[in-house]
């Protein structure tokens, strides 16, 4: 199973990952005319700064993810053969249980409280891998082969 790794002790807080994270999220795949303020495209990372120093948040996939097993509409599944945690929207009774159980702060609502949002590993995207790891000019991120 492939999971997205960090080592937050090489982050700088460039918020490449970020703005990678959003552009791949829209119709447009050019980057210089991406809005980094529009609520309708928010990113499925965040960084944290406190006391100097970077905290990626990415979803860990966990091997007993809290985020699935809080969600009472079945939006939320583990995917057993890949191992990630997929969130299908259309099922989702916006009761952001996922949101509080999540022990590492990865979903979030999205700004219009429609929908949660979380890393997709770029599956539902024009890209094939999380275009965050491409983007990181010191490989703080990175896909790992794990056992469950």
């Amino acid at each position: 199973m492939k999971r997205i790794m960090i080592d937050a002790s090489l982050c700088t807080g460039c918020l490449n990952c970020t703005m990678e994270c959003m552009n791949n999220h829209r119709d447009s795949n050019i980057i210089y005319d991406l809005d980094a303020a529009n609520p309708g495209n928010p990113p499925r990372n965040r960084i944290y700064q406190r006391d100097n120093r970077y905290f990626p948040i990415f979803c860990r996939n966990c091997s007993e993810p809290d985020c699935v097993n809080a969600c009472m509409s079945g939006a939320l599944k583990k995917d057993e053969e890949s191992g990630l945690v997929l969130y299908d929207e259309t099922v989702c009774a916006k009761c952001f249980m996922c949101v509080m159980a999540c022990r590492y702060g990865h979903p979030r609502p999205a700004a219009s409280l429609d929908k949660v949002i979380r890393c997709d590993f770029c599956r539902n995207t024009k890209e094939k891998e999380p275009q965050c790891v491409k983007a990181c000019p010191v490989k703080a991120i990175e896909v790992q082969e794990v056992n469950a």
